[in-house]
């Protein structure tokens, strides 16, 4: 028969124990916010690896490694332009057709935008507001050069 005031005993310290005991803490997810910007920061510092695995499978899969380095080329050619810092211009979502809602980060060149309006955005796109691998990525004009 089991000693019932020693068990008790045994469960009181483990009780008082819990506190001090330290659980594996999962590591916090990266905001759209963040991960558009690291991949955008990778794009412009040429660590094609960085920034491809960023990418969700569907994206990859569309999108071979050699076919996203000729994508991505023209965001490096206008960070010739205006220069490889980029802003935050704004994050949001955008309503399409067949009621399917597109999740999207949109940043400027900083240079750029420093102007009456920035010529482009950089557009980063995501499946849903909770995807965290980008689903697509462009250039926006946003008005024409003078």
């Amino acid at each position: 028969m089991p000693d019932l005031p020693k068990m008790k005993a045994c469960l009181t310290i483990l009780l008082l124990l819990c506190p001090l005991l330290t659980w594996p803490q999962q590591q916090p997810r990266n905001s759209q916010v963040q991960v558009a910007r690291q991949f955008l920061l990778a794009v412009l510092g040429g660590n094609w690896d960085a920034a491809y695995q960023h990418l969700s499978p569907t994206a990859r899969q569309q999108l071979p490694l050699p076919a996203f380095r000729t994508a991505t080329q023209p965001i490096i050619d206008q960070a010739r332009t205006y220069g490889p810092v980029i802003d935050l211009y704004k994050l949001g979502y955008r309503l399409r057709e067949e009621d399917a809602i597109q999740s999207f980060v949109a940043f400027t060149y900083r240079a750029d935008s420093l102007r009456p309006g920035p010529h482009v955005q950089l557009d980063v796109t995501f499946q849903d507001s909770s995807a965290r691998q980008i689903q697509g990525f462009s250039i926006v004009p946003l008005r024409t050069s003078k």
